[in-house]
């Protein structure tokens, strides 16, 4: 496209023009040139003279963008001078790289969190979800950043190769949500036209969407919704009998089309009390709390992820195949560690840990 906005005016400027050295150059034809610009490269058709006094040709339209005798645009030789002059060639590189890269069109920010084994130093104190009220684990949050621009030819999304990055923490919502906010920005969150929030529902995760991405359209987890939706059928089982799977593939269907008003009015054909009306209540404000999160037939429509497995498999991935083996308890320092170099790697980011000391925000 860009290509196509320069070639407009392909540079003839009739059958002569100014040599640049006191003769007239003739008009000889239409060149192609290929010009690297901070988008990528471009083709630009231009209007060539010949001066034969001289023996060289020349395109004024070369001139008027500012690449003649470059192959590169003045906004990516700009780039390229602040590159070379931070740092040493490799690292310049790298820098330009990412620098020139293209803005993808989706931009996808996937949230979780998932609890590490301790020691009981580092649970001392805290309550936990086990019968004895004790805690045994801290919750390490994770963000899964990545990018897709395309569909599968059954029109479901891809995400984009090598487009990932991850950041973790053992510091609290408050904190990861400054974190989620710059890595949301070091990936071109202010400018990529679709940016999507993904999540399981959890009330903190759509906290720090709202306050760090109020802009962004924040999707819950349709595989988490299912699971809610398959107890809470289970919670009205015994009123159901043998229309139990019949009324629940009712329910499924008015979730992929994100009608959840249809959900509510089938719950409240079955008047409760006691114990099964809060447990019923309880399932049902999922839904109604998140309605917004779970328009799915729209999402798809737009071609957007509205599953956020990749973070779930970054739990298991990162933090689960390394420190949740049988009999291991972590420090909170030790286990910070080892999950900053596994989000590295997975993140393609090695090299950022060998050369930078003291690149993790501790935890309290």
């Amino acid at each position: 496209m860009l290509g196509e906005a320069l070639s407009a005016d392909p540079g003839h400027r009739g059958p002569r023009a100014d040599c640049g050295h006191g003769h007239e150059a003739v008009f000889a034809g239409y060149r192609e040139k290929v010009t690297d610009t901070v988008l990528g490269p471009v083709t630009l058709r231009r209007a060539w003279y010949h001066c034969a006094d001289c023996g060289h040709g020349l395109a004024p339209r070369d001139a008027e963008l500012g690449v003649a005798g470059t192959s590169m645009s003045p906004g990516l030789t700009a780039m390229n001078d602040l590159a070379a002059a931070a740092g040493p060639f490799a690292g310049a590189a790298r820098l330009l790289e990412e620098l020139a890269s293209p803005l993808p069109d989706k931009l996808y920010a996937a949230i979780d969190g998932t609890g590490v084994p301790m020691t009981g130093r580092e649970t001392a104190g805290r309550d936990g979800k086990g019968e004895d009220g004790r805690a045994r684990t801290r919750e390490v949050k994770l963000g899964v950043f990545f990018t897709q621009d395309k569909l599968d030819a059954d029109g479901r999304p891809v995400r984009d190769r090598a487009s990932t990055s991850i950041i973790a923490t053992f510091e609290p919502a408050s904190v990861f949500a400054g974190l989620v906010r710059a890595e949301g920005i070091r990936r071109g969150a202010d400018h990529v036209r679709q940016l999507t929030i993904l999540g399981d529902g959890a009330a903190w995760i759509w906290g720090i969407a709202t306050a760090k991405f109020p802009e962004a359209t924040q999707v819950v987890d349709l595989y988490h919704a299912r699971e809610h939706l398959h107890s809470l059928t289970r919670s009205l089982e015994f009123m159901l009998l043998d229309r139990k799977e019949e009324w629940l593939a009712g329910r499924l269907e008015d979730l992929d089309y994100g009608d959840i008003d249809g959900i509510e009015a089938a719950v409240r054909e079955y008047p409760l009390e006691g114990v099964k009306k809060d447990e019923v209540e309880r399932e049902l404000g999922y839904f109604l709390n998140n309605a917004p999160r779970m328009r799915y037939h729209w999402f798809r429509s737009r071609g957007l992820f509205v599953g956020s497995g990749v973070v779930e498999a970054s739990c298991k991935t990162i933090v689960g195949q390394r420190l949740k083996q049988a009999g291991m308890h972590w420090t909170l320092a030790g286990a910070d560690a080892i999950i900053a170099l596994r989000c590295k790697e997975a993140s393609s980011q090695w090299e950022a840990i060998g050369n930078h000391r003291h690149n993790q925000t501790g935890a309290a």
